[in-house]
This record gives structure tokens, sequence and C-alpha cells, in this order.
């Protein structure tokens, strides 16, 4: 398989290797991949007595993927915020292959900090090196300078003010992109005014005209049916990047099952949200929907929705900055041997987030998000917790209006060490929260299009199926994960990362390279090519 040149982060047209697969357990017929992959795993049984049976086990699955990406739509709820004007901005600049002068030097378009375009996978040792090729090149993506993006926001802005407003950009770079974001303006959204702080009633002159909740859904649908019609595309995600909801209550009779939650809408119940209607809209339109932001948007009533209707969901929350350090310093920490008991997180940010994150009720949603990323880090170890308690979690989020998009992150962690010592590290992290969070959202978009190209196969099953709408996979990319029911959650960034670098080279029918390397350190030594 050969891929598409990109851009890299010096200005150069650079190509990826091309990639030949010779494999006995994959095929290409025409635009169809097939693989075949032994999933080996362990059964376990807790017996009564303390004894632990383990019984390894081997499942065959057959991937299928298809290899020619769709044209592909990202619709952006929240387009004229920092993090969608930032994303909108990023792509243009990639693709037009700009670059302006800092205080530092020039500066050229990049995608770092997105794990499908600057990262690599390691497939093996050549004889003399080890072997990295990027992300990208194993199978088939879609490049993101081709993703057509287009959204809705409660303000009017065009992008260029957009971008002014927001201040992440470099003022040079603002200007370069001003002929090709000032006539990009939000399509109107919704405002319900009891899910997101009062202090944001004065950004508020670009919503849909006072209606029914079912005839704000109906506009929606008809939205991004217009999109996709509009630009012949083959897949459209619906992406949640806008300010942070309270949470909704879920409860019988509003949003358990399916059925509930369309009826809720039609009696205008109060409960329901505005990325409740996002959300439904999307699934009814075929569209996947991702939740970027920490409220509960992805009821079991709109999960039963996108079963039923054969599409994607992902959430809840960007994990970018604070939070991905902290899943993968804990897990770091745990497989150390070493005891987190107190974890202190405090950061600061003067963004419109961090304004609307004033208000208690909106801190509460990002609160639940934070707070339980460590959970499974700490779950796995009975040798440190005995007795299943957890670290003291405390998180802290102030609005400083001074440092604009610019977060200030402080973190201290004590562990319990050798002996009854302690450990205590201090991390300060200040970081332009919109540019580590814009590239999340193209990973988010790219691995959800190429998501809805596999499908799979087991012994178990007899055609070929998608992967189950609630996309786990996601979850890398994400703070507070939603999985399937009866799906254990991980956080731990290493297992998450090679979950996902294990199937796309499970798809491409060749073996995620180990790095046990036992021929080094075997009477096999230096590995022959044969």
């Amino acid at each position: 398989m050969s891929t598409q040149n990109g851009i890299n982060g010096n200005h150069v047209k650079a190509s990826k290797p091309k990639l030949t697969i010779n494999s006995p357990y994959a095929t290409i017929e025409g635009d169809t991949l097939t693989a075949d992959y032994p999933y080996r795993k362990n059964k376990v049984e807790c017996l009564e007595d303390g004894t632990i049976n383990v019984t390894p086990q081997v499942f065959n699955y057959k991937f299928q993927t298809q290899l020619t990406p769709g044209r592909t739509g990202l619709l952006l709820v929240g387009l004229g915020g920092n993090n969608g004007s930032t994303v909108v901005g990023a792509t243009i600049a990639n693709r037009e292959q700009m670059f302006w002068r800092t205080r530092n030097g020039v500066q050229t378009a990049n995608y770092y900090g997105s794990i499908t375009q600057s990262t690599t996978v390691h497939l093996g040792y050549d004889g003399d090196s080890q072997v990295h090729v990027p992300f990208n090149s194993i199978v088939p993506m879609v490049d993101p300078n081709n993703l057509i993006i287009d959204g809705w926001d409660i303000n009017n802005a065009n992008l260029y003010d957009a971008m002014l407003r927001a201040k992440v950009f470099e003022p040079e770079l603002i200007e370069k992109l001003r002929p090709h974001m000032e006539h990009i303006v939000p399509k109107p959204s919704i405002y319900y005014p009891d899910f997101i702080a009062s202090n944001q009633e004065g950004r508020v002159n670009n919503v849909i005209e006072k209606a029914s909740k079912a005839e704000h859904l109906d506009h929606i649908r008809r939205d991004i049916r217009d999109f996709k019609e509009k630009h012949k595309l083959d897949c459209v995600i619906v992406l949640w990047t806008a300010n942070t909801e309270r949470y909704s209550e879920v409860r019988e009779g509003l949003n358990l099952t399916a059925d509930e939650i369309m009826k809720s809408i039609e009696s205008n119940d109060e409960e329901v949200s505005p990325s409740n209607i996002f959300a439904i809209a999307s699934i009814l339109e075929g569209a996947h929907y991702i939740n970027g932001s920490p409220q509960n948007t992805l009821a079991p009533g709109i999960i039963e929705l996108a079963e039923k209707h054969h599409v994607f969901v992902g959430g809840d929350d960007f994990k970018s900055g604070q939070t991905k350090l902290k899943s993968a310093l804990v897990d770091f920490l745990v497989n150390s041997g070493l005891k987190p008991e107190s974890i202190v997180s405090y950061n600061h940010l003067g963004n419109n987030d961090g304004k609307n994150l004033s208000e208690q009720r909106q801190f509460r949603s990002k609160e639940i998000s934070k707070a339980s990323v460590v959970d499974d880090m700490v779950d796995a170890n009975k040798i440190l917790y005995p007795d299943g308690k957890k670290p003291d979690h405390v998180i802290v989020i102030k609005y400083v209006p001074f440092v604009g998009d610019s977060k200030r992150a402080m973190d201290e962690y004590i562990c319990s060490i050798f002996m009854g010592g302690h450990q205590t590290l201090v991390i300060h992290n200040t970081c332009e929260d919109s540019l580590l969070a814009a590239p999340l959202i193209l990973d988010l978009a790219l691995v959800t299009e190429l998501c809805s190209r596999i499908k799979y196969q087991t012994g178990a099953t007899n055609n070929f199926e998608h992967f189950h709408p609630v996309l786990s996979l996601l979850s890398l990319m994400l703070k507070a994960p939603v999985v399937p029911q009866g799906t254990p959650v991980s956080n731990a960034f290493m297992k998450q990362i090679t979950s996902i670098t294990k199937l796309i080279t499970a798809c491409a029918g060749i073996t995620a390279d180990t790095d046990m390397q036992i021929e080094f350190f075997t009477k096999l030594g230096k590995p022959s090519i044969q």
C-alpha cells in the first residue's frame, strides 16, 4: 500500500514511506483489504478459596477494511470558540503551507500533538536498526487538510473575528488566514440558559428562533442533511466543542431508553439539553457524534438510539494537557511499585471555557471527568491498594482573564515509597489550551472515519459487522471514556495507545511488533533478514 504525501513541521514536502505488506494473513481485492488476526487472551476464573485458574485462549478474527477514505465532513458545535477557530485555521494553514514570523524565528504549520499525524508505530528490526513508520501510513486515513469543516455557535462572529477574540494564533498568522476565514460564519445554534453559566449570556446573538425542542431537533437535522448533500459527503462527524453544560438528570421516563428520550423531546422536557438535541439529530441523520465536553450527554437512551441507527458515539471530554499527563504519570508510578497517596491538581485559565467553568454546576461536570482518570490504575494493583482506598484526589479550576488561552496547571503527587518514605513530585505545566485540544479534535474525527470503514468477523458471526456503536477506541483522546455496558474502562495512556496501534496493524495483516525483543537476550542473537 502506498500513501499520499503530507507536510511536516519544517515546511518541507515529506514523503511517507511506501509500505509494502507481504503477509500470508492479508489479501486485497479491489478496494478491500481482508486480514486474519489470531487474538490471544486468557480466560481467568477466580475461585472462592483464592485460587486463580488461567486458561490461554485464541479467537480468530477477520478484519475487512475499505481502503479508500470517504469524503468526510466535520461539524463543530462551538465553531466560533477557541477550539473551533483554531481547528479550522490550522487545517487551512497546513493545506496552504503557511509560515509566519515570531519573536523566536519563523514558524511553519504542523500537526504536532496529533496521534494520527505526528506519531510513529514500531514495525520491527531490519538487521541494522529499529524501523518506525508514521501512524497514518499503515492503513489509509483521511488527510486532515481535506476535511470539510463547518458548524454552529451561539455567537455570530466570523472565524477571523473569532481568532482575534481567542488570541491563540500569532497576529501575522491570523492576518494570513483572514481571507480564508472571514467569510465563515457559524450556523445559529441552540441556547437553553439553564445548562451553561449565566456569564455566557452576553455572547448570545446567534440562536435558532424560539421554538419547541422538537422543532430545534428538526432544524439541526436539516442543517446536517444540507451539509452532507451540499458537499457530497460519505461520512459526517458532529463534535461538541462548545461550553461545558451542567449535568442532566438520568432517570426513568426521561432518557433511559430511546423511546423515552424521543418522547421527552416531544414533551419539551426541561432536562433535555442542547447537547442531547445535537447528539440525537446526528444519530437520526446517520452522522457520528463525539462529546468533547464533560457533561453527561450520552444518556442510556441516546446510546440505545445509536445502536438502532448503527452510528458511532464517543465521549466524554478532551484529554489534552494536565489530565493526559496524569493518565501517563500515575500509570508509571503504580507500575514502578510506588503508591500515589495524594494528587492535588490546580489550574487557572482565562479563556471562555474558564469563564463558563467559574460557575459551580458547570465546574462539577469538569470535576467528575477529571477525577476518575486514575481509578483503573489504582484498581489494578491490590498490593499497593489492598483495601480499595483511592488516593486523595483534589481538583481546582480558577478563572483568571489575564492569562487568556494559556492555561497554568500545577500538580502535586505524594507517593509512599520504600520502608515508609515519601516522594513528592511537583509539576508546573503552562500550555496553550486550544493548541492541545485542536489536534485531538482532528484525531477523533479521523479515527472515527477509519472505524466506519472497518468491519470484523469472528467464528461466532457469519457476516462482517461494524464495531460497537459506543466507539471506545476513542478513549485515548478523552478524559472520561464512554464504553459499552459491561466493558472495563481504561484510562492509562500506554494501554490506550497500544490498543489503537495494535488494531491498525491487525487490520493490515501484520503483527504489532513486540517490545519484548527476545532475540537480543537469547541464543538467537542478532536476527537475520529472511
